[in-house]
């Protein structure tokens, strides 16, 4: 186990680490864009950057998503890209009636992959954001339908995942949107949170800690999460809100906080070190609890770039 994991699991099990764990990530757009500068820049901060791709062959450190072009995936869905470096999206969804939920049949494959989107914006992909609105707002029996066959194929995939597992299982879905969940709290405690429950249960069975990915307003459902076996959450902070992270969050669910991206670009140097400060000073706890996670895309100056490494070393280590 890395260091990060250890620092990691002991954030989410209120263990009193040592620091604040710490994850910083770069976009291969990113890389693209200011990789010369970028790797200079990374050899200055190799505790918080220890892997820089070789320019040379970048697209080896490039998920095929993120590519351009098109590809189906296992469910039929039509994937497209027009950017290099950027992550695909949808365009052709393959279950654009309800009647052909009743057909749709569920992949065979169990290679243990659970993508990003896994449960909530998989059907989305399948039925299109209109029509799975509809399905939602009407409370069709084919949306419950639907579900259960995307739970089936999860925990298929699970299963067969957990073998080969760490101590902590990591899993992303975007639920939220900017102001909120588009089908509201309430439909999605009806439909989703059992979905959750059941899939992490599986991981939750073997001693093993589930970690989430979610962007999007979430704070409503973030004690949901927890009751579905969620041990560390990892939201936005912009969607949020500190207030709101600090209120139902603090001392009680652990977040791997998502720093502000839609910041990034914009601040001063000097900003980004004061948004930094404010996160880590409104929500650090000595037992834990708390994890920063950074996320650079290609529009992110580079100056902007080392004053948040600058930031990071300097409050990582917080102690109150």
């Amino acid at each position: 186990m890395s260091d990060w994991n250890e620092l990691l699991l002991k954030a989410m099990t209120w263990q009193h680490p040592e620091e604040i764990p710490v994850s910083f990530g770069m976009l291969p757009a990113a890389w693209m864009k200011n990789g010369k500068e970028l790797v200079k820049l990374a050899k200055d901060y190799p505790d918080i950057i220890p892997n820089i791709p070789d320019l040379d062959h970048l697209e080896k450190y490039t998920p095929a998503s993120y590519h351009v072009g098109s590809f189906t995936d296992e469910w039929g869905c039509k994937w497209e890209n027009v950017e290099e470096g950027m992550e695909s999206i949808v365009t052709g969804h393959p279950v654009p009636n309800r009647e052909d939920i009743l057909t749709l049949k569920i992949p065979e494959n169990r290679d243990g992959r659970i993508p990003h989107g896994f449960m909530y914006l998989r059907l989305l992909d399948l039925r299109g954001f209109e029509e799975a609105m509809i399905d939602f707002a009407e409370e069709c029996d084919e949306i419950q339908i639907l579900i259960d066959k995307v739970v089936e194929y999860n925990m298929r995939q699970i299963e067969a995942i957990l073998p080969k597992a760490g101590k902590i299982v990591f899993f992303g879905d975007d639920l939220g949107m900017q102001k909120g969940l588009a089908i509201g709290p309430t439909k999605w405690r009806k439909y989703l949170k059992p979905a959750f429950k059941k899939l992490y249960s599986l991981v939750k069975e073997t001693g093993r800690y589930v970690y989430m990915h979610t962007d999007g307003m979430i704070y409503e459902i973030m004690p949901d999460l927890q009751e579905c076996g969620v041990d560390m959450i990892n939201p936005q902070f912009r969607a949020n809100g500190l207030d709101n992270l600090e209120r139902v969050c603090k001392g009680k669910i652990p977040i791997n906080l998502d720093l502000d991206r839609q910041l990034f670009p914009f601040a001063t140097p000097s900003e980004l070190d004061d948004h930094v400060r404010e996160a880590v000073e409104r929500l650090y706890l000595p037992e834990g609890g708390l994890g920063l996670n950074i996320e650079i895309g290609k529009e992110v100056p580079v100056e902007n770039v080392a004053a948040l490494l600058e930031a990071i070393r300097k409050y990582r280590g917080y102690r109150g």
